[in-house]
């Protein structure tokens, strides 16, 4: 039996993909296996190196509390800003005058061939120079400027394929009624590509949280993952509970902000089906002269 996307599996084939998941699991199970006996071997699973992070709270509030601040706090500046400037781009480059998408085409592309560490070091090193931020602020500048230079180019180029996406007679329609250029672009186009966009937008402001911990890598930012190193070293080198620790944290962050936007997608695609009104049998008569011949009112 066969449908419109794939053509129904026969029993070898059948056969073939169970001894092909059992084979999978064997491998899966030996090597969590391996990763288990190996961390026993080495120490790493003894309760003492775990110990801080259960049975009290100086690792949380010393170490990864603070830490966990920095980096939302740098996610959050660098998601509020890049956003409007990366649509603001996106839409520039569309732009029918050449002296507005000439320009912003540049930008875009020069900012998003750059690696986002070598935007961070540059910004740090612009902030000590040129400007009168105190030596404390300054990485979290830097940070912030590199995330902002470099998402907004890649969200503009999301932002210009996501109205790009669109049906041509969705551009014609608008014209056809009348609509000015940015009148079809603010209430015809963008509003539709959004949805189409969320996906995209999400995956890249889960980058910009991990990304920041480059800044602390790198530019001393005492972001989350950097903690990790100061809390191991004080706990006793228990450099493996404390890591697994942050990296839980992170999943935990982009889990809840994918499972957001995810609830937000589906929030749109409701209210787009049920935007329209309900009109009874009385209220969709339509009057014309060629009803009137015919007894009046059709």
């Amino acid at each position: 039996m066969s449908s419109l996307l794939y053509d129904a599996q026969g029993p070898r084939a059948k056969r073939r993909n169970v001894l092909f998941t059992v084979i999978f699991l064997v491998a899966l199970a030996a090597l969590l296996w391996w990763v288990y006996r190996t961390l026993d071997e080495k120490g790493q699973l003894e309760w003492v190196l775990w110990e801080p992070f259960f049975t009290g709270t100086e690792a949380w509030s010393t170490y990864i509390w603070p830490g966990l601040q920095n980096t939302l706090k740098a996610a959050a500046l660098a998601m509020i800003i890049a956003l409007p400037l990366g649509a603001v781009f996106g839409i520039a480059r569309l732009s029918e005058h050449a002296w507005i998408r000439v320009p912003a085409a540049i930008v875009v592309e020069f900012f998003r061939a750059i690696p986002v560490l070598i935007l961070m070091i540059f910004g740090l090193a612009l902030f000590a120079q040129y400007t009168n931020v105190s030596s404390d602020d300054r990485p979290l500048y830097a940070v912030v400027t590199g995330l902002v230079l470099y998402n907004a180019s890649v969200l503009a180029e999301i932002v210009r394929a996501g109205i790009l996406s669109l049906p041509k007679g969705q551009s014609e329609a608008a014209m056809a009624i009348g609509l000015r250029k940015n009148q079809e672009m603010r209430l015809i186009l963008l509003p539709q590509a959004v949805t189409a966009m969320l996906p995209a937008i999400v995956s890249q402001l889960v980058v910009i949280v991990k990304d920041t911990a480059l800044g602390g890598a790198v530019l001393t930012f005492p972001e989350l993952l950097s903690s990790a190193n100061t809390m191991s070293g004080y706990y006793g080198a228990n450099v493996i509970a404390s890591f697994t620790v942050v990296a839980v944290i992170f999943i935990a962050l982009n889990f809840a902000l994918t499972s957001f936007a995810s609830w937000l997608e589906r929030r749109l695609r409701r209210a787009k089906k049920s935007t329209g009104a309900v009109v009874g049998a009385d209220d969709a008569q339509i009057t014309g002269g060629a009803g009137k011949g015919a007894g009046g009112t059709i």
